[in-house]
């Protein structure tokens, strides 16, 4: 295990922080700014960067986002409650799912798109389901919390989260594709010489 990032690994990740800053800022998105692709961010960091001082750089650098915005900008902090700490867990569920399939299911062809798209979808989903549960049930938010009332709640964010992620998973997973039929598999993909 290596801890700390290739010359190409240190692009890839300076390439996410740099999406993170930009995109986490407005983390619903409109008509000027990108949805956040803090979720696929960690998926895909998993993907290339496992094994190394990333994930907890990533973390740092999401709460970090969030401080600034809160603090200095008047973003609310509504979302800011005990519940919080566990977006730990849920990044780190995106990203052992990336590194899964990296290690695990990648193979420079097509007939590992399926897999990819499965993994990451459970990913997703599992990393909404820590974030938005932990909100709702550990928050203090909600004042009468049941599990009818969660189960809609969920249903009603998770569309768009998930969506949103898978999105973003799909436009990197494309820039690979690209990078091993331009690059070949050797330079493009997770293996280190």
């Amino acid at each position: 295990m290596k801890f700390l990032p290739t010359a190409k690994q240190s692009l890839i990740l300076l390439a996410l922080m740099a999406l993170m800053l930009v995109t986490r800022y407005h983390h619903l998105g409109s008509a000027l700014h990108l949805p956040d692709a803090s979720m696929a961010i960690f998926f895909v960091a998993g993907f290339y960067l496992a094994g190394t001082v990333a994930l907890p750089l990533l973390l740092l650098e999401a709460g970090l986002i969030d401080y600034i915005a809160i603090s200095m900008a008047g973003v609310s902090d509504f979302c800011v409650t005990p519940a919080y700490s566990m977006l730990v867990v849920a990044y780190g569920v995106l990203w052992y799912g990336g590194a899964f399939y990296a290690k695990k299911l990648y193979k420079p062809q097509l007939s590992t798109l399926l897999p990819a798209g499965l993994v990451a979808l459970a990913s997703c989903l599992i990393s909404f389901l820590v974030s938005n549960g932990s909100f709702y049930w550990m928050g203090g938010r909600v004042a009468d919390t049941g599990f009818a009332d969660y189960v809609q709640n969920f249903l009603r964010y998770m569309p768009s989260f998930v969506s949103v992620a898978m999105a973003y998973i799909a436009v990197f997973g494309l820039a690979h594709a690209i990078g091993v039929v331009a690059l070949g598999d050797r330079h493009a993909g997770t293996k280190q010489a």
